[in-house]
């Protein structure tokens, strides 16, 4: 996989970032998303210091649940060994008859 040059803003500073091609949509939305926490921040409270709220959006952005597309996908129950023991039970009831 070939690798990018590209250049990232967060908190008012650019940073060049070399990544994977596959990867360069992410990391500009991670920054966009940092920007946006911080730039909520500054609008609700009165905190003036960037180390402050970088600080304290790396905390939310830490503590926020992954979003949807980074959820682990969870497989049907396998209900075949029910099935099965439902089976031998309705076999002895049908038995018992």
């Amino acid at each position: 996989m070939s690798k990018l040059s590209i250049k990232v803003i967060v908190a008012g500073r650019t940073y060049p970032l070399t990544v994977n091609e596959g990867e360069e949509a992410k990391v500009l939305k991670a920054a966009e998303d940092i920007n946006k926490a911080i730039k909520l921040l500054q609008d609700n409270y009165a905190v003036k210091d960037m180390q402050d709220l970088l600080a304290m959006t790396a905390l939310q952005l830490a503590t926020k649940p992954a979003s949807k597309s980074a959820e682990v996908v969870q497989l049907p129950p396998d209900y075949e060994a029910v099935e099965s023991q439902l089976t031998e039970l309705l076999n002895e009831v049908e038995g018992l008859n």
